[in-house]
């Protein structure tokens, strides 16, 4: 079935089947699942959209939810597809206004039956706006310890979309990270101006190794191709990218979506207001973020230096410094 939307939309079920968007088909259980909406700016496979997407389908193959969801949606679009599915009576969308704060919270108000938990630089408003950060940036400022004793040139650099608070957090805690190991170090940025383009962040992957960085964090899918072309090592940033790329990609600052998705559920069937902010829940602390890394590629000592700090970040004893700043 063809869309109304100009964009991909599709319905999941328990089972695994994908069907068009008015096949949905009723579980066989005493509780009915819980209608969801998944907006997405990019296609699910962009890494930030893939941790939420990935959830969500988790969700609905427990039997938790039925989901369904919107993919590609541009900036333009996306109030729209917020109606849309608000006027199909689904209770909770989840999505992103990151680009579209403003057109985003106009549409909340207009259906105060349904609850929207959204990616956000703003705080919650109203009863049924709820807003979520993507704060992996313990993992980020971990992946940055090892990173520092590994550069030979004292130079490593940062692939970012677009210098929004979320993205400018990441990025300082990877350098802060390195620094803390590494006072001579030199860290190079770079933004590519979208959350989607990965030919665009190998370009200034490329850009940063010329020069001279021989150590890459790609906060953006595209990264890790400029790295294993000139053979130097990266890190990633929400998914686990090393089985992708394995001699390149030594460690990743993960992210996971799904404690997040537990608590608006939760909130949404108990007839609770959404109009929070769910971003805690990401926390490493809370289990909700962490680094995953290939022993042995970074010195004995930084892997135990890092360790220690990861220990203490979640006993809640060391809390790395937050610095939503643009990047110099």
């Amino acid at each position: 079935m063809k869309s109304r939307l100009p964009v991909s939309r599709r319905s999941v079920i328990a089972s695994g089947l994908v069907l068009g968007a008015s096949g949905l088909v009723p579980f066989a259980r005493a509780a009915e699942p819980l209608r969801v909406a998944g907006i997405h700016a990019s296609p699910v496979e962009n890494a930030w959209n893939a941790c939420l997407h990935q959830a969500l389908l988790d969700a609905a193959s427990e039997g938790v939810i039925d989901y369904v969801f919107s993919e590609g949606v541009s900036g333009t679009d996306y109030p729209r597809a917020m109606r849309e599915y608000a006027e199909q009576g689904i209770p909770l969308i989840i999505g992103e206004s990151y680009a579209v704060e403003r057109e985003a919270r106009q549409v909340a108000p207009d259906y105060p039956d349904t609850a929207f938990v959204l990616g956000s630089s703003g705080a919650e408003e109203g009863d049924n706006f709820g807003v979520f950060g993507t704060w992996n940036y313990d993992g980020a400022y971990l992946a940055g310890m090892l990173a520092g004793r590994m550069t030979q040139t004292n130079i490593i650099g940062s692939v970012g979309a677009v210098p929004i608070p979320e993205v400018n957090l990441l990025i300082n805690a990877f350098a802060e990270g390195a620094r803390a190991v590494n006072p001579e170090v030199r860290h190079l940025t770079s933004f590519i101006g979208t959350f989607f383009d990965p030919p665009k962040a190998r370009e200034a992957g490329l850009a940063q190794i010329d020069a001279g960085a021989d150590v890459l964090f790609g906060e953006r899918i595209g990264t890790a191709d400029a790295a294993k072309e000139r053979g130097i090592r990266s890190v990633g940033s929400l998914i686990d990218y090393t089985p992708r790329y394995p001699d390149t990609v030594f460690a990743n600052a993960l992210w996971l979506f799904r404690a997040i998705l537990d608590a608006a559920i939760a909130d949404v069937q108990a007839g609770r207001p959404v109009g929070r902010n769910y971003t805690s829940y990401g926390m490493m602390k809370e289990g909700g973020s962490d680094i995953v890394y290939v022993k042995g590629v970074a010195p004995a000592d930084a892997e135990e230096a890092m360790e220690a700090r990861r220990a203490e970040i979640k006993a809640g004893t060391f809390t790395v410094p937050q610095n939503f700043d643009e990047p110099a």
